[in-house]
Order: C-alpha cells, then structure tokens, then sequence
C-alpha cells in the first residue's frame, strides 16, 4: 500500500517530530514512501532538516546523491557534479525545515542503473545552493528485493537507549506480506494484515535493562524477521576513578583494561562502552562508571583474550559515537578499505552493521618491538642535513617498509636526519597528512606500528635520526575530542568544547578545526603526545607545523608580529619534549618577526627559514633578488645555529621546473632552460648552499633534479613534467616518481655533488664555525669560512655571461679546489678569475679528501679539440637528448625518421665553452616525436659523424 501524499505529511510530521510531551520518536533525517522502497517503483523522499546545518536555511536545497551497488560500493551512478546546480536534483520545499524528492519513475531510471547491477541502497548529501552548507555525515536508505521483506523502521538501530518515563512508537513495515507482527521479548504484542505495524511502548510498564523488538511477516508459505531492541536506561554509576590510571587506554595486564573517557565541562550525561567484546550492543555491564565530579567516565574490562585486538567505541548520550582519542589504532569506515593489503597485512575489518563512526583500537598482551638501537645520540644541530620525506610519493608502494629498502640511497647521500612528513593518522589515505583526525595512531596506509619502529630501529642504526612532522595548531573534523563536543548546525566544535576553539583567531591562516592554545586540557593532552611518540617510537624531535598558530589571539602582520603568549606556549610545549629527552630536537614551522624567532632559538628550539625565493631566483639567473643571505642565523642576528634554511620543501615550487619554465635564456650557450644547464645551476646553488654554516634541509628528490611542479596534475611518470597539466587544485595530489632519474648521468652528478658537498659540512669544522661572512649580492657571489685549521672560499658566477671575479681570498698561499683537485699559487688575494655561466669553485688552505668525482666545466669537454666528435645522451630516451660536440667550425645538426624524412634540423656555431645541444624530441614544425628509431648526421668541416637515436 502506498500512502497518500497528505497521510504522508501528516505521517512525517509523525515520525520526524516529537508528538507528544511523553512520546519518543527518534530523530531521522529522511523518510520515504513506501517505507521499505524497491528500485522499480516510484519513490518520495522526504528531508528534515531540523538539527541540520540546512535548519533555517530559506534558498533553494539540492541533492548530491547516487546508489549502492552490491559487490562495488557505495555512491555509484552519482547525478552531476556536486555544486552544479544545473545538474544536480533540487528539492521541494513543503514546510519548514521539511523538503521533498520525488525520485520518479523508478529509483533505477532515475539514476540510469543498467540492469545487471543490483541496487542496495540511496546515497544523499542536501546542500545549499553554493554548498556552503550539507548534511552530514552521509544519508544512506536501504533498497528492498521485491520479495517477501521486513524491518523495524522506528525506534532506528542506532538509538537504542530510552529513558524513564518516555513512550515509544515502535513502527515496522513489509513487503509482499499477508500478516505482521511485533513481539516484545518474545511475546507477541500487535499483529495485523497491512504493510505497517505500531505499537506504544510505555517504559513506564517496563523495567530498567534491554527489551527485543521482533517484527516478522509471512506470506503463507515462509516468514521473515528484523530485529532491534530498547535499553530503558537506570542513572549512571557513581565511582572514584582508580588510582594510577590516565585519560585513554590503560593495560593492567594481558587481559585486563581500564577505560577512561575525559569530560572536562562534565556536561555529559552519561557513557556506554560498545565494542567487540559485547558485540555493540547496550548493557548495564557495560555502563561506564562516572566520577562524582563528573568529569571523568570508566570501565574496567576484565578477561580479555591476551594478544587480541577489540574494535571499541564510547557511546555518549545515545547520540555521540567516539573512538578514543588515545587509541594506538583506528578503523575507518570509509578509507580501510582502499589500503593495501601489501602495506597492511590482515588488517582487522571494520563492523559494518554495528556501529558507525571510527573506531578505536586495544590490544591487550600485544608482544612489544624488540629495538635493536637502545641509546642513539642524533647529531648536533648545527650538523643536521635533513631530508623531507612523503613516504606516498618516495616509493611506488607507498609503504614506510619499501623507504626502508631506501636508507641506503639516503646514507650514500649523506643525509643525517630523516623528517617524516605526518605518519599520524590523517584523513583519508591520499593526503600529506596535515589534516590529523588522531594522534596516537599510526596512519595505516603507510604500514603498520612495527613497520614504522623497524624503519626507525634501521635508521639509528645507520647513524640517522628521526624527525616526526606533527600538527597541533588543528585537526580534522572527525577528531574524537572535537566530535564530544560539536555543532552540528554550524559544522564545528561547539562552544563548551575544551579542547578546541569555536573560530579561528589567526586569520587568514585556518585550516579545519583549531585547537585551544590557552586550554589547560589541550596543554595537557600535547604533553601525553610528544611524551607518546619520543617514549613508543624512539623519535628524535618533532618538526610542528604552523607555530604560528599556536595562540589564541591575533597580534596583526596575519600573526606575524610578537606575541607573548604564543613564545610562552611553545617554551611550555619544548619543556615537555625535553622532560622525556633532552637531546631531543623542536623545530618549528613559525615565520614570524625576528625577535620572537630569535626568542625561542635562544630557548633551544631550531626554526624553519623558507629561502625558496631567493635561491630560486639565483638558479634561474634573475639577479635582482638573488641574495641568499637570511639562510645565515648570524645575518638575522642568532646566537646559535638553530636556522634551518632551505632551498625546496614540502610546500614550496621545486627549483629544476622553476629553471626550466622560467630561467633565464638570454645566452643561447647558457640557456637555462635546457635540461642539462638547468641541472648545472642546481650545483650551483647547492655549492652555496651546504657550505654556510648551520642545519640545512632537502626536500626529495631535490638531489636528483625533480622537476614536476608543485601543483602537477597526476602521478603518470610518463608525461613530461613541464607540458603536464598543473592546477592549484593539485597542490596535494600524488606526483609521478622517477627513481630512474638516478640513471640519468647528469642527474647522477648533481646527486654525487650533493653528497660531496654534505661530506665535507658533516665532516669537517670549518663549516661549523661562526667566524664566517658572505658576500652575495649581484652576479658574482662569495662565502668565506675562517677556522683555526682551515680557510674555505666559495665564489660562483649567477650570471648567464662570463665574468671576472675577486675571491678576495683571506690568505695568499696555496689554495685547493675542491671539484677540479687543482691547487693554485694565491700571491694577490685580489687577482681575479675568470668564470664561465653557472661556474664555482670550492677553494681551502687544507685540502679535503678526494671526492671522485669529474665535475669541472674543462673535464667536460671532449678531447681532440677541433676534431669533430658526438656523444649522444641519454640513449634512449623519452625526454629528449643532449648532443655534445667539439670542433672548431660551424656545424650542422640534422635527424630523419625510418622512413628518410628530415624532421628536425639545426645550425649553429661552436663555442669553446658550451659545446652542447639538445633536442627536445620535438620535430621542426611543433609536433611532438613519435617513439622509434631515429637516425642523426652531424656535419662541420668536411666531417661527417652518423649515428641512431631511439625515443621510447
């Protein structure tokens, strides 16, 4: 039977709406009719949006809404994008708050399912008109087989817990039934021939405790049933905490655990414990004790199967379902099932059915990490060579036991300090993790908690410390503390909440849901975190992002004038890391004025110095603001060498696409725009990099020559890095990896001169001295190190002409250089070199031992000046390649396909110092090559030199 469309309002102003003051109806956003849809006949869908961010919201609502296909998923055959209005199905408005979609003809027309696919379920979002504002979390409606089916449509399964006094309308509703019936505890209770059923349940005839509610149907010849139940709930217990327990998860032993759930405004009402050893379901064993004061919820669970994981949740107020936030694990409903089974063995499946929500973790008797490293002393900080690291775009596998496989790569570097970008568990699996939700969790796309402690037992052992990236100016929105108190209207925490802040004080820097800076509840739980990570994993410091933010209050400049408050905070937070391990490091991401930074460097703490612009600028060959001097602590006026300056990082554009999109090509034998000048400027800056004294930072890749964009669109190593798509939108997406750059001999030279370079800094005292000064304005740039055993000048040219420059070396005498192993014979401290574009020499009063390597611009040429030669590279190849030539006359450059067709041709002069040309697969009239073999032919002087080129 269907209803009418007025007995249908009527209805839902029934269902939806208390009815009387002693009747409980429980809250649903959505209704249909009928009760219990197929997928082939019409169906009306009715919102209400009371409760909802859409409450009170007079402009028009539309629906993101698509189907559940059985053994594919949720939200297939989704209608238009969301926001397009043009496309997206609008509501119909029937009352306040109250709004209609009719889907029409069937529910497997409207959302043109084929029929093959079998249709379990509706999937809705209501949104405004300019989506500012939605329900959340996602609706979802159950599709019925046209068969015989039933199910219990009020109280909903979620809900189960009523109170003293309250009258419930149970409803329940069939398909294809000849007779229904409601029992209560096994007796039957009302029975009728209609497709719905109801029955006043009175909890004032009931005692305290749970009571079943079966609802069956027949149709003559079989019967079916669905089941729910009621708790009539007694008042809480009351009891003192135990001694020697914390907020969280505390194992007595290997099988007894005591819960403690933390309400600092003791504004709740009451606490069940749900989970797996009850199976989710309401009891009074499970009743958590209160304290007298409120504000502390616990439950000791006794008899726990020893080396076992129980999925738990708390259950808060009948309407609140919270994983804890101390759990060392979570279970997500939506992204668990996107990881890996490679990355996460066996990884224990989430209760579907039971409950909703995420889900925290205990595991009683759990075996612990053996380490093998027991007491590492991570090097000093003015020694540290740090390397950013996202384990998702490191290795393909996306797994921090694949990086392991890589310690080595990252040792023959020279690489000291690994700086894991954030591993806590964050939303979704596809992120850079700087939206946490937890933060005693380990992320599980990344690899399970032993994974992590192995990659780290491996790193001390090779002498590498590690640095955790962590985020405690926000988190996510389904971080537990700030569901326990949140606003459901206005889609964040609400204003008792203890742990978080009802607005954002530092605009415009605000991202998610900001933490209360000035709460001690907040003090304390960032206590409990860093004291959890340096004491569980062995970590070596912590890199905290956005310090900025750590205030309630803004000081003007977007937060970048002092703030006291701010300076006090992090001393508060650094005494907490040093409590546990005093050696360990606290950088911060802060960027604010001078003084405050200097402040808290005096303090101990080490601070991110963003350099990216000015190094860029300098490899591009744009002079006018090429002067890198702030990544020295002593130019802002530091005392200790606690400035990590950087070139590249997580956040900033990579300098090899900065060369090679916009370098500066105003000389065509210096063209930075060529892949392998371009890599050449990249030594350059780094020769001016490593050397000043202090803790430098790499972000990955960078000692290879990365050169996608920052905001390239997808992870296809395959497209070219600068004809890719790139869109801001992109910024966090997976980048293509090109591990393969390490073949690729010039990018192989630019790592070897990184390693050289870091070498000598981690090794050798000249480069720790504070007795240093630089000279870096204009084209010609110079470093000069001053220590008791050694002397080191560093001059460059960031020119694209050659020059002159004065070394002004500090002594006359004998000078090594470093890359080419000459010494010269200094008699004029101020006699000039000559240098050619993007040239340096490293020079020292002691030499420093041979690094191996080929590196002067003279080495690179070929022999037998003024004969003709070729060396093609790479070959093959699907970027493109580098002709190097000598002669000493006019040549000409031309390749022809398979079939003798001339697709590309060029002449040129030589030059005595740049005798490289490349070709960037790319034919004369524009078109890009096809992959095959290609035959060259270089003639100069009555010479002619022949050979094959291959493009992949």
């Amino acid at each position: 039977m269907k209803l009418t469309k007025t007995f249908f309002i009527q209805f839902i102003a029934l269902l939806l709406i208390t009815f009387t003051a002693n009747s409980t109806l429980f809250s649903q956003v959505i209704i249909s009719d009928p009760l219990l849809p197929t997928d082939e006949t019409e169906i009306i869908i009715t919102i209400d949006a009371t409760g909802t961010e859409l409450e009170g919201y007079t402009g028009d609502v539309y629906a993101h809404t698509g189907v559940n296909i059985e053994g594919v998923g949720n939200w297939q055959y989704v209608i238009g994008n969301w926001g397009n209005n043009q496309t997206q199905p609008q509501l119909t408005p029937i009352g306040t708050d109250l709004y209609e979609l009719v889907i029409s003809p069937n529910i497997r027309d409207f959302y043109n399912v084929p029929d093959g696919d079998t249709i379990t379920g509706l999937a809705f979002v209501f949104r405004s008109s300019n989506s500012s504002q939605q329900t959340r979390p996602d609706i979802f409606l159950n599709v019925y087989e046209v068969s015989l089916n039933v199910a219990i449509i009020n109280p909903p399964k979620g809900q189960p817990i009523v109170e003293e006094g309250d009258v419930i309308e149970i409803l329940a509703a069939a398909i294809e039934s000849q007779e229904l019936k409601l029992f209560i505890n096994d007796e039957e209770v009302a029975s009728t021939t209609n497709s719905q059923i109801t029955y006043t349940f009175d909890t004032g005839e009931y005692d305290f405790g749970t009571w079943w509610i079966t609802a069956t149907a027949t149709d003559g010849t079989q019967t079916v049933e669905d089941e729910s139940y009621l708790f009539i709930r007694p008042d809480p217990p009351v009891a003192e905490i135990p001694e020697d327990v914390l907020p969280g998860i505390n194992y007595i032993d290997d099988s007894t655990v005591t819960l403690v759930l933390h309400d600092p405004p003791a504004l709740k009402n009451y606490v069940f414990l749900i989970g797996d050893f009850n199976d989710w379901m309401i009891t009074e064993e499970n009743y958590m004790n209160v304290t007298p004061d409120g504000t502390h919820y616990w439950l000791t669970l006794s008899d726990l199967t020893p080396d076992t994981e129980y999925g738990f949740q708390y259950f808060i107020d009948n309407e609140i379902r919270i994983a804890d936030p101390y759990t060392h694990k979570i279970l997500d409903p939506e992204n668990d099932q996107w990881i890996s089974n490679d990355n996460y063995p066996d990884l224990k499946p989430y209760p579907h059915n039971k409950t909703t929500g995420l889900v925290g973790i205990m595991h009683p008797g759990r075996t612990p990490y053996e380490w093998d490293i027991t007491d590492f002393t991570p090097p000093a900080p003015e020694d540290m060579v740090i390397y950013e690291l996202l384990i998702r775009d490191f290795v393909e596998t996306s797994a921090i036991k694949t990086v392991m496989d890589s310690l080595d790569y990252l040792q023959n570097l020279g690489v000291n300090v690994i700086e894991l970008m954030p591993i806590n568990q964050f939303g979704g699996n596809i992120s850079w993790g700087y939206n946490p939700v937890t933060y005693f969790a380990t992320d599980k796309a990344y690899g399970t908690r032993e994974d992590y402690k192995r990659f780290i037992d491996a790193a001390h052992a090779r002498g590498m410390a590690v640095v955790l990236d962590i985020v405690l100016n926000h988190s996510d929105d389904p971080s537990p503390l700030a569901q326990m108190y949140w606003d459901s209207n206005s889609n964040r925490p609400s204003e008792e909440n203890p742990w978080y802040l009802e607005t954002c004080p530092t605009e415009p820097w605000c991202w998610f849901q900001t933490f209360d800076q000035d709460s001690e509840y907040t003090h304390e739980y960032f206590k409990r975190i860093v004291q959890y990570w340096l004491e569980e994993f062995k970590i070596d410091g912590f890199r905290f992002d956005f310090t900025k933010g750590f205030t309630n209050q803004q000081t003007g400049g977007q937060g970048w004038n002092y703030d006291a408050a701010r300076i006090a905070n992090l001393k508060r937070i650094a005494d907490q890391v040093w409590e546990v391990n005093p050696n360990a490091y606290v950088i911060l991401e802060h960027f604010t004025e001078n003084e405050e930074e200097k402040e808290l460097s005096d303090y101990g703490m080490m601070l991110w110095g963003n350099i990216t612009h000015q190094y860029q600028e300098a490899a591009m060959g744009w002079l006018n603001a090429s002067n890198f001097e702030s990544v020295s602590y002593k130019q802002r006026g530091w005392n200790d060498p606690h400035l990590i300056g950087y070139m590249e990082s997580h956040d900033e554009e990579r300098i090899m696409f900065k060369n090679i999109t916009w370098g500066n090509s105003a000389n065509p034998d210096h063209d930075i725009k060529h892949l392998t000048t371009a890599l050449r400027r990249s030594e350059l800056v780094a020769a001016f990099y490593f050397t000043i004294p202090g803790p430098k930072m790499i972000w990955q890749f960078g000692e290879l020559g990365y050169d996608y964009s920052i905001n390239h669109c997808g992870n296809d190593p395959s497209v070219d890095p600068i004809q890719g798509n790139l869109d801001d939108d992109c910024r966090t997406d997976p980048k293509p990896l090109r591990w393969d750059y390490y073949d690729d001999w010039r990018r192989k030279r630019l790592f070897d001169i990184y390693a050289a370079l870091i070498e000598i800094k981690k090794e050798h005292d000249v480069f720790r001295t504070d007795d240093y000064s630089l000279s870096l304005d204009g084209e010609g740039k110079r470093i000069h190190l001053n220590h008791p055993d050694n002397h080191v000048t560093v001059i460059g040219n960031f020119d694209v002409n050659p020059i002159d420059i004065n070394p002004n070396f500090q002594q006359t005498g004998t000078w090594y250089e470093f890359f080419t192993r000459q010494a010269i014979e200094v008699t004029d401290v101020n006699a000039t070199i000559s240098l050619q574009p993007g040239e340096y020499r490293l020079y020292s009063t002691v030499e420093f031992p041979d690094h191996g390597i080929n590196v002067s611009n003279e080495d690179l040429l070929l022999p037998e000046q003024g004969n003709l030669g070729v060396n093609v590279f790479p070959n093959p190849s699907d970027r493109g390649f580098t002709f190097e030539l000598n002669g000493n006359e006019n040549f000409h450059l031309r390749i022809v396909n398979t079939q003798g067709q001339t697709v590309f041709e060029k002449s040129d002069a030589f030059s005595p110092t740049q005798n490289q040309f490349f070709w960037d697969a790319v034919y004369s009239n524009g078109s890009k090559a096809a992959s095959g073999i290609y035959f060259y032919s270089v003639f100069s002087n009555n010479q002619t030199i022949n050979g094959k080129i291959m493009i992949r």
